[in-house]
């Protein structure tokens, strides 16, 4: 079922993002919605230094940005945004305007480029959809800052025609803020597997290459922790997560960091003291890189003090590696099922640490293995890209 070329979608976002750019192709190519595309800065394409990971790179993924398709606002190359906090909505109206589309696709409200394009949107009689990060938690906390931010959420959320969740607290965000469901159209949050070699015949190949290059021995628990070595990440509750844990089951453990950051010296420092536990620092990998380091782990950890979703959970359960993970985690209700893909703590050292003892009853088993790559099938590129497809026939053909 595909649409008149006239009807348009116009996708609109900060930078081209690697876990977004397969839903739109797929859209595109598969279920036959053309797709336009107007992005701040190609800074991701071109490559940039990214702060939190302090380092500089590119994405050796495709990220889906044909010249006749899509319109940098500025490019790296010619003087523009090297990086997302330099980013400007300058052109932006009158690339909307030129696009004539049939609805557009939001993907945000912060930072203020994306209020921006939905001022300009509203202005322009485009019907707006929205697929964002949002959730039923968040760190404003429950103040008068959190307060005013869910009047003007309401507002803006009255203003589109759908909403797509990318999960439950995303869902159950839109409704506490007076969203009615004929506006909501599920989108899960997925990740592309193409770059991986995820299934067991993958995991026979790759995991005993991948722990001795790791130097770790036979019966070694490893714990992986993916992401951005930042404060927000929390990977210093591990530490001390791992630290309380019985002398036998911590002697067992290696902590394998796979990602860098400013986080990486206070992490040595306090894996050294007394009780010592042993980590490895792999630096930033792309993603074709992954699969060997996930193949190799037992669990993953995603401690996260705040996370409106979390797509290492995802890559991991593909993989089929159980996870462990705080409850202000977004995709805990969705991809963590205790004692069967994971486990949930909430966020103590010691709460962690129990999270951690009950997960170990999980490590190196088939079954869960199944039970995780099962669970996160429900989350693939291919049913966000309908769910987008969805919306986008409902606004624009409402009969269909």
């Amino acid at each position: 079922m595909s649409v008149s070329p006239r009807e348009k979608l116009l996708i609109i976002g900060t930078h081209p993002v690697q876990y977004q750019a397969p839903v739109y192709r797929m859209l595109d190519e598969q279920w036959g919605v053309p797709v336009n595309m107007i992005y701040a800065s190609d800074f991701s394409v071109t490559g940039y230094y990214d702060k939190a990971f302090q380092t500089r790179f590119a994405w050796d993924v495709d990220l889906f940005t044909p010249p006749d398709r899509c319109v940098f606002l500025s490019r790296s190359s010619e003087g523009g945004a090297t990086c997302f906090d330099e980013i400007s909505a300058k052109g932006l109206r009158k690339a909307m305007a030129a696009s004539r589309p049939a609805a557009v696709l939001l993907t945000g409200y912060s930072p203020a480029f994306h209020r921006h394009a939905f001022y300009h949107a509203a202005r322009l009689g485009y019907p707006i959809m929205l697929r964002a990060e949002t959730g039923d938690r968040s760190p404003d906390g429950a103040g008068p800052a959190k307060w005013i931010k869910n009047i003007l959420l309401r507002s803006m959320y009255a203003r589109c025609k759908r909403l797509l969740p990318i999960g439950q607290r995303s869902y159950q965000h839109y409704r506490q803020l007076g969203c009615s469901d004929q506006k909501l159209v599920f989108s899960r949050y997925c990740v592309d597997t193409s770059p991986f070699q995820w299934d067991e015949r993958a995991r026979a190949k790759l995991r005993t290459a991948a722990r001795a290059e790791l130097g770790l021995a036979a019966d070694t628990i490893a714990l992986l922790f993916s992401g951005k070595l930042e404060l927000r990440k929390q990977p210093g509750l591990l530490v001390e997560a791992v630290k309380m844990l019985p002398e036998a089951e911590r002697r067992r453990i290696t902590l394998v960091f796979l990602g860098s950051g400013k986080e990486k010296e206070a992490l040595c420092a306090e894996a050294a003291k007394d009780p010592a536990i042993r980590v490895v620092f792999l630096g930033f990998k792309n993603q074709t890189e992954l699969s060997p380091y996930y193949h190799a782990a037992d669990l993953l950890v995603l401690p996260s003090a705040f996370e409106t979703w979390g797509l290492v959970i995802n890559e991991a359960l593909h993989h089929g590696v159980p996870c462990v993970v705080t409850d202000t985690v977004g995709c805990a209700p969705d991809l963590v099922q205790p004692g069967i893909t994971g486990e949930i703590a909430s966020g103590t050292p010691q709460s962690l640490a129990d999270a951690l003892m009950r997960a170990l009853g999980l490590i190196q088993r088939e079954d869960v293995r199944g039970h995780c790559r099962s669970l996160v099938e429900n989350y693939t590129v291919e049913k966000a890209s309908k769910g987008i497809r969805d919306a986008f026939h409902q606004v624009v053909d409402p009969g269909r």
